[in-house]
């Protein structure tokens, strides 16, 4: 079957093409809430004190930015989650944390897709980010049940000697 430029999701399953996961393409939504368990681990290693990217539903630590309070605009200090919207500005948010774990004692530990391919990944995270963790398997989002992409936990700045660091995240996650 050929592909044209203009075909639309349905046209194409009318033809009998495998069915295409609109998820996948949709800026429908582009909050994708932590899941609790994961983000429990994760802060058992960090002590998280700033969610960067959160609303007053799914916030996951006691201080934390929504949309209004503009966290691109804001300054990230001490110990950061990021769990950026998945939408176009991505790319401001990585540049965001990247930049910010530049200045001092700041650490931003992310939740992204892992978007290989992608100009904001190859900018700021390879070659940048401390440590990249490929998630096996999908996560279970929050609220949406398992996301149709493949996830990364991205590290910015040391908080620490991070020896033994994957054992430590191996073990809370059995």
């Amino acid at each position: 079957m050929t592909v044209r430029r203009g075909d639309t999701f349905n046209s194409l399953e009318k033809t009998g093409a495998p069915k295409l996961n609109r998820g996948m393409f949709s800026s429908a939504s582009d909050e994708w809430e932590t899941p609790q368990k994961f983000f429990d681990v994760l802060d058992a290693v960090f002590h998280f004190t700033l969610d960067v990217c959160a609303t007053s539903d799914n916030a996951k630590c006691e201080c934390y930015y929504t949309r209004e309070d503009d966290g691109l605009s804001l300054n990230w200090k001490g110990a950061c989650w990021m769990n950026p919207p998945y939408g176009r500005e991505i790319s401001l948010w990585v540049r965001k944390a990247y930049e910010s774990s530049l200045e001092g004692e700041t650490v931003v530990v992310c939740l992204l897709p892992a978007r290989t391919d992608t100009g904001w990944w190859h900018d700021y995270v390879l070659n940048r980010a401390e440590r990249i963790w490929f998630i096996r398997g999908r996560l279970r989002f929050s609220g949406k049940g398992s996301a149709p992409f493949p996830s990364a936990l991205v590290v910015f700045g040391r908080p620490f000697e991070m020896e033994n660091f994957e054992m430590i995240l191996l073990e809370g996650f059995k």
